[in-house]
């Protein structure tokens, strides 16, 4: 297809534009003032909601089972206080990653006047996505899931209903962090009440039953053992592909870097902002309240 003398290509893979051609996929600061990113797919609105139960029955065992029958107040308040925080953290990361737009680039723009508008030099080669008819910038790719092509998309992850990219990549590392550190803080603790009730009375070291205790501790400590080896693997997995500057699909297909490679710091203050500072482990960095509340009364967007 020839159009204002350059070419204009059906393909999916290795565009050309990047961020310094003057395009700009993110909404403005009206839009987002109208609208809210969330995902209608039943698997992942399940599966986000798994997440949210597990969590809940973990803070419920840890919280009734473990620490208000224990003799000791201060062991109770601090462990209890510590773990709670911990919980809200995970799950605040685990709705901001859900609830942000990932880098989505703008549907439809594939239009004759928004070419003209690129001012490309003639016979300059730009590509377009078949499936959501957009301009392709360098390192996105289309999700059949969300329908729409994501840049640096990591991966779709159905546990927080949305894909893993450019924008929201932070809070699902925080995410994964969080999942790991209250799993491991919950097996520390089963195992300190298991010691504690074998070597006292089991009666008295809970409020439950002895036989509910434990079937309540066993399913806690399964929930554990998986959540840890589940997100520490994706932590780690995650962290590998941002001192990298590559991403799982484009380390899945091979795909030879026609971008200038970030230094690892580099790539660590483009995905958390900023010097290193304790504001990098903080999923309430950047929140705006009163927007979310006027974009709910606006509308909400959803993958169509």
């Amino acid at each position: 297809m020839q159009s204002s003398g350059h070419r204009f290509r059906d393909v999916e893979h290795h565009p050309l534009l990047n961020e310094s051609d003057g395009y700009d996929s993110s909404p403005s600061e009206g839009e987002l003032a109208d609208k809210v990113w969330f995902i209608r797919d039943g698997c992942g609105m399940v599966c986000a909601v798994i997440t949210w139960l597990l969590v809940f029955y973990a803070d419920f065992v840890v919280t009734f089972v473990m620490l208000l029958p224990s003799r000791d107040f201060w062991y109770s308040v601090i462990n209890g206080t510590l773990f709670n925080c911990l919980a809200v953290l995970a799950l605040t990361s685990h709705l901001r990653t859900m609830l942000t737009d990932p880098g989505a680039v703008p549907k439809g723009n594939a239009t004759k006047e928004y070419m003209e508008s690129l001012q490309l030099k003639p016979g300059e080669v730009i590509y377009k996505c078949p499936k959501c008819c957009s301009i392709k910038p360098e390192r996105a790719h289309h999700c059949s899931i969300c329908k729409r092509c994501i840049r640096k998309m990591d991966h779709h992850c159905p546990w927080v209903n949305n894909c893993v990219g450019e924008k929201n990549q932070r809070f699902f590392v925080l995410f994964t962090m969080y999942i790991a550190l209250i799993s491991t803080y919950a097996l520390i603790l089963c195992g300190l009440q298991l010691f504690t009730c074998v070597k006292g009375q089991w009666t008295a070291c809970s409020s439950f039953s002895p036989p509910v205790t434990v079937i309540l501790m066993i399913f806690l400590c399964l929930e554990g053992l998986l959540f840890l080896t589940f997100t520490a693997v994706m932590f780690g997995t995650q962290i590998h592909s941002i001192c990298n500057d590559e991403t799982e699909i484009e380390r899945l297909k091979s795909e030879k870097p026609t971008w200038e490679r970030r230094l690892r710091w580099d790539g660590m203050r483009s995905v958390f902002g900023g010097q290193p500072s304790f504001l990098w482990m903080n999923p309430f960095a950047g929140l705006q309240v009163r927007r979310f509340l006027r974009a709910r009364k606006g509308g909400t967007e959803f993958s169509v």
